[in-house]
């Protein structure tokens, strides 16, 4: 990499996400329910410039609390992209903990929901380079508010909504590493996202 991460500006930063968005999660269909949301604008972009787990659960609280009192027509989704924190996948996922219990204090259950994203992501069970993981591979760490009306929306309209992760794993198989790497998604430095490996780094 020719620029560090702390020099990427926000802009960039969403725009690499909306690349993947659109070349890997709409483009290879890993979310049905992505595509409308997307063409009318509905998800908003937030790049945290956090360093602690402290400052992170801060803001998402704030996300969590703006997204509840918004109207969906303006904001459906909101992703909360924080590439200063919790770039190694074990802190992130212990971090989800926190995640669930805001959720919990904020009395959101059943309201709103989030979903894990993380250029390192692996699920339990597979090894870190196993294509499976690459279904929740993002370019940044990423956590994905949802407001559970929305999602009951969506698998209303998508009946075999509860298979679509066994397909997605069926799609990145067929596809392999090969096939991802043909998507041409690159960090904002010029490097695959298939080798991204985020420094600890405090913003600008």
């Amino acid at each position: 990499m020719n620029t560090t991460l702390a020099a990427i500006s926000a802009e960039k930063i969403i725009a690499a996400t909306q690349a993947w968005l659109e070349k890997a999660v709409i483009g290879l269909n890993l979310c049905p329910f992505a595509k409308a949301v997307h063409i009318k604008k509905q998800i908003r972009y937030v790049v945290s410039d956090a360093n602690t787990a402290d400052a992170l659960r801060a803001e998402l609280i704030r996300e969590l609390l703006m997204l509840q009192a918004t109207d969906p027509v303006d904001i459906d989704t909101t992703l909360l992209i924080h590439p200063y924190v919790l770039g190694d996948f074990l802190d992130y996922n212990d971090f989800l903990d926190i995640v669930e219990s805001a959720i919990d204090d904020l009395a959101l259950a059943g309201e709103i929901q989030v979903a894990s994203f993380h250029p390192d992501y692996q699920f339990a069970g597979t090894a870190p380079d196993d294509i499976d993981n690459y279904t929740n591979r993002s370019p940044y760490p990423t956590l994905h508010l949802l407001r559970e009306t929305s999602i009951e929306r969506a698998v209303a309209a998508f009946p075999d909504a509860a298979l679509i992760f066994e397909k997605n794993i069926a799609t990145m198989r067929r596809i392999g590493h090969d096939g991802w790497l043909r998507l041409g998604l690159t960090d904002e430095t010029g490097g695959s996202l298939q080798e991204i490996n985020l420094p600890s780094t405090t913003p600008p």
